[in-house]
């Protein structure tokens, strides 16, 4: 029961944190960004939220540093809206699953149009 506890609560901690840094936050520095997951502790004390960034290492960068400014914000707004006693402490990560499994796509292209070229 605690699993399926911790994936809804994870569930509706990332919906939140999306419309939250979409529609609340005015940093200049946060790109272009999705929440892709959320992993949240079996006591719910710390989530861990993984974030994909559209652009370059810079941007990555500028993204991460102005969530973990803007990190009590988020907090204190996600505690009003979802109605815990405690709010987990929330960690910001990225997530290059797209990127890895975008280079392993291109990897595969790669090595079926060189065996069709030999195969000519």
């Amino acid at each position: 029961m605690a699993k399926i506890r911790t994936g809804r609560v994870g569930e509706q901690i990332k919906k939140e944190l999306s419309l939250l840094i979409q529609t609340e936050l005015k940093d200049p520095r946060i790109g272009f960004l999705t929440v892709t997951g959320v992993d949240v502790t079996n006591d719910l004390s710390l989530a861990k939220v993984y974030l994909s960034v559209l652009g370059d290492e810079e941007a990555r960068e500028n993204s991460l540093k102005a969530l973990d400014k803007a990190n009590g914000y988020l907090r204190s707004e996600l505690g009003k809206r979802i109605r815990f006693r405690h709010t987990p402490e929330l960690v910001f990560k990225l997530d290059t699953s797209i990127e890895y499994g975008s280079r392993i796509e291109r990897l595969l292209n790669d090595v079926r149009d060189g065996n069709e070229s030999h195969d000519k």
